[in-house]
């Protein structure tokens, strides 16, 4: 996954420490692109949440969109595919930022230490 620098440097500046997050689903929380029931009846559905931090929110958001722009790339492809399933726009693009904050969330973590317990060497 690419991102232009300021959207990179807002995401990290935003979620501060990603160990402070127990699970990718307490950081998508945090980021306000947590699924949130939102059924009737025997209509399931899920939307996205009014809270979180905003800023996080409108970072994914941005990629979210660029990733929709660009033909053939997994995110497209991962929203149409949630559009030909009856989703509504709204529905696809929330489930494509709950991926994205997944990924992101995968990316920040830190990189595991050598056995010995030092760090890598910078190149």
């Amino acid at each position: 996954m690419r991102v232009g620098g300021l959207t990179a440097a807002k995401i990290v500046g935003e979620t501060a420490n990603v160990g402070r997050f127990r699970s990718e689903a307490c950081f998508a929380m945090h980021a306000g692109v947590a699924p949130i029931p939102a059924s009737s009846g025997r209509t399931n559905r899920y939307r996205l949440a009014r809270a979180g931090n905003r800023q996080l929110n409108a970072a994914l958001h941005r990629i979210a969109v660029t990733q929709i722009r660009i033909p053939d790339s997994l995110g497209q492809t991962y929203y149409r595919q949630r559009r030909q399933r009856g989703d509504t726009t709204m529905e696809a693009l929330r489930a494509l930022k709950r991926r994205l904050a997944r990924v992101v969330f995968t990316l920040l973590q830190p990189t595991t230490a050598s056995p010995t317990g030092e760090l890598p060497a910078a190149a």
